[in-house]
C-alpha cells in the first residue's frame, strides 16, 4: 500500500517557486528542491512529476499570485496614474531589500528558458500581454479623470511602459544599483505627464 502524502500541495510548491524564482531553473537542481521543499524524491515526482512539470507548475503559481494578485490590488487601491508608479515602485523598492535582488520570476524565465522552451514562452506571453493590458486600463482610466494627458496612443504608451518594466526587472537581477533603478523609473513614469 503506498504511503500517504504528508504535506501541503501549495505550501511545497511556494517552497519550489522561491527556489526556482532565487536560483532559476538550470541552478536549481532536484536535491536543492527536496531539500527546500522538505519533500522526499520519490513524493515529488508522483505529485509534480519531473522537474520541468514542477516548474511550469511553480511559474503559473508566481503568475497567479504575484503577478495577479499584485496588479488586482493596485488597480482597486490607487487611481489609475497612481497605480502605474506604484507598480514601477513596489519592484524597485524590492530590490533593496536584502536578497531582494530576484527580479520577476515571469522575466528571469523569459531570459532563461523562452527561446527554447514554448510552455514557458507560452506562460510569459500571457503574463506580459495582462500588464500591458492593465497599463493600457490605467492610461484610459487616466485620460478620463483627467490625470494623463492625451498623446501618444494608450496601446503605444502601455507597451513602452512594458518594455520599461520588463528593462528594471532585468537592471534589478544585473545591476540592483539603487541610482540606476530610481533613473528608469522615473524615466518610464515621466510618459505619463
Amino acid at each position: 500500500m503506498p504511503a500517504e502524502k504528508q504535506f501541503n500541495r501549495d505550501e511545497v510548491l511556494d517552497k519550489a517557486m522561491q527556489a526556482f524564482w532565487s536560483r532559476g531553473y538550470a541552478s536549481t537542481s532536484m536535491q536543492d528542491l527536496v531539500d527546500c521543499m522538505g519533500v522526499n524524491r520519490g513524493s515529488l515526482y508522483a505529485t509534480f512529476g519531473d522537474k520541468h512539470e514542477l516548474f511550469l507548475e511553480a511559474l503559473r503559481m508566481f503568475d497567479e499570485r504575484v503577478r495577479g494578485q499584485l496588479l488586482a490590488a493596485l488597480a482597486t487601491q490607487y487611481g489609475p496614474k497612481e497605480a502605474i508608479r506604484q507598480l514601477f515602485v513596489s519592484f524597485q523598492s524590492a530590490a533593496t531589500f536584502p536578497g531582494g535582488n530576484r527580479g520577476c520570476l515571469l522575466t528571469n524565465t523569459a531570459l532563461e528558458l523562452a527561446a527554447h522552451d514554448p510552455e514557458a514562452a507560452r506562460i510569459v506571453a500571457e503574463a506580459q500581454v495582462q500588464i500591458e493590458a492593465f497599463l493600457r486600463s490605467r492610461i484610459e482610466a487616466g485620460r478620463a479623470a483627467g490625470e494623463i494627458p492625451e498623446g501618444r496612443p494608450s496601446d503605444a504608451m502601455a507597451r513602452g511602459l512594458l518594455a520599461s518594466l520588463i528593462g528594471l526587472m532585468v537592471l534589478i537581477r544585473s545591476r540592483p544599483d539603487s541610482d540606476l533603478l530610481a533613473s528608469v523609473v522615473e524615466e518610464a513614469l515621466s510618459r505619463l505627464d
